[in-house]
């Protein structure tokens, strides 16, 4: 299975199985939807598994905030 070239995304994506589709579309579904995190893929006999996303939230420094 090779990377997919986001300059061009509909050539890698042709000829791909419904699951893959599938797989992909839920990865770009969770990376759409962070603002800070990370998407990880479990792969298992070269099929992906599991999906897992962790959010982060960042707080702004407050510089204005003598103490």
């Amino acid at each position: 299975m090779s990377l997919l070239n986001m300059t061009e995304p509909h050539k890698e994506l042709k000829g791909k199985t419904s699951d893959e589709l599938k797989w992909i579309d839920l990865v770009i579904q969770q990376v759409g939807s962070l603002r800070y995190g990370v998407v990880e893929i479990i792969v298992h006999d070269s099929r992906v598994i599991q999906i897992e996303k962790t959010e982060r939230v960042r707080l702004e420094k407050n510089t204005n905030n003598a103490g």
